[in-house]
């Protein structure tokens, strides 16, 4: 049994690391060993100076703590070793994102030495893709490891679920309702019917007839996702292709992916892969939601049977007016329209709550959607049903 002396002693090492030591903590606690080498880990990160400066910087007199995690990418690959010695997968890679948003470090993620090192996750592949344009040739190969593993791993945890939910759904979609005598299926046509069973007859009157769906040698439904690559967008652009190579594995869909920032680039030849999908992307940049737009309604066939995912904060650089005109048009020729503020795992993103709005009332509710949600929302866009909302406010 832990002693109430214990428990305060733990106590106060805790509130030691969080606070840091400074004159005013007002712990008293000293850190050795393990502790004090953890307590340095936090320390070169944590501290209230915003930029990197050589070497780990002392405490000062005003009690602040300094920040600081060197200039040589050896001293960080020496640093992220640390972390992943002292703090699970889960603090590491919260760590990496604050370093490199604290400390500027996105140039070092250029040296291979500390890419090795690094604990990979979609933030990093999202930082890496934006470095894609000036990577040099001696880091690339190593980049691409690393963002293979991390989408290696994505789609080991999302592609299963996927088809499944959309296999039924796609199913269920293309039953024929008024089927020829060979196109009966009669075990669901039975089953829908056994409130008209007449005992007096011993019978079942089929009031309503059900049909096999149509064959999946051919694609049933079309499917169009449309990227915002700005900067902003960065781990949803990589969920989303990762997704994109999931539904084009689907012979019973058409996928197509396209990704725009002021331009428009069509990636759909590279769904095969998503990891060439992704270096194809080029993170930052302006927005031109109108323009991408219409190139997706212009490769539109059969909008009865289309779904169109429009992924994007909608910071629109280009014609409002335009943009919504084009929503509206799909949408009355029978296109189902998403629009997904985020497909990611943090939530709602600052986004354009006036155009959000504005396409709502065109019956196209913008929303952020988790990876692990994104199946339900795409299988009942399938069939045209109302799509499962989050509420918003939980997403804040």
């Amino acid at each position: 049994m832990t002693s109430t002396t214990e428990r305060d002693a733990e106590r106060l090492r805790r509130w030691r690391l969080a606070l840091g030591g400074a004159g005013a903590d007002g712990t008293g606690c000293e850190l050795r060993g393990r502790d004090a080498a953890m307590d340095g880990a936090l320390e070169s990160l944590y501290g209230q100076r915003p930029h990197p400066r050589p070497g780990r910087g002392p405490r000062d007199g005003g009690g602040t703590r300094a920040a600081g995690l060197g200039a040589s990418a050896p001293q960080v690959a020496r640093w992220l070793g640390d972390i992943r010695s002292y703090f699970p997968s889960s603090v590491v890679q919260v760590m990496q994102r604050d370093a490199i948003d604290r400390l500027g470090l996105s140039a070092l993620l250029l040296e291979p030495e500390m890419l090795e090192a690094v604990e990979a996750d979609v933030h990093l592949v999202g930082t890496l893709l934006s470095l894609n344009k000036v990577m040099p040739q001696t880091t690339r190969e190593t980049a691409r490891a690393v963002v293979r593993k991390v989408v290696g791993e994505l789609e080991q945890r999302l592609a299963t679920r996927t088809r499944a939910t959309l296999t039924g759904a796609l199913d269920r979609a293309a039953r024929i309702r008024r089927p020829r005598h060979r196109a009966i299926d009669w075990d669901r046509t039975i089953r829908a019917n056994l409130k008209n069973y007449l005992p007096e007859h011993r019978t079942v009157v089929p009031e309503r007839l059900i049909g096999y769906g149509r064959s999946a040698r051919s694609a049933q439904q079309d499917v169009v996702l449309c990227i915002d690559q700005s900067g902003s967008m960065a781990a949803s652009v990589v969920y989303a292709s990762v997704f994109g190579a999931v539904l084009a594995s689907m012979r019973a869909l058409d996928t197509r992916l396209v990704v725009f920032d002021t331009a428009v680039t069509d990636l759909t030849d590279h769904l095969d892969d998503p990891v060439e999908l992704l270096f194809g992307t080029q993170l930052g940049g302006g927005t031109d939601i109108n323009r991408a737009l219409a190139y997706c309604q212009s490769r539109i066939r059969r909008p009865a049977d289309t779904v169109v995912v429009l992924l994007s904060d909608l910071y629109e650089g280009g014609i409002r007016d335009e943009m919504l005109k084009r929503v509206a048009a799909m949408t009355a020729s029978g296109v189902r329209f998403v629009t997904l503020l985020a497909l990611s795992d943090e939530g709602a993103p600052a986004y354009d709550r006036e155009h959000a709005a504005a396409l709502a009332a065109l019956g196209a509710p913008a929303f952020a959607c988790t990876p692990d949600r994104f199946p339900e929302v795409m299988a009942a866009a399938l069939e045209k049903r109302p799509l499962p909302i989050p509420d918003m406010a939980e997403q804040r």
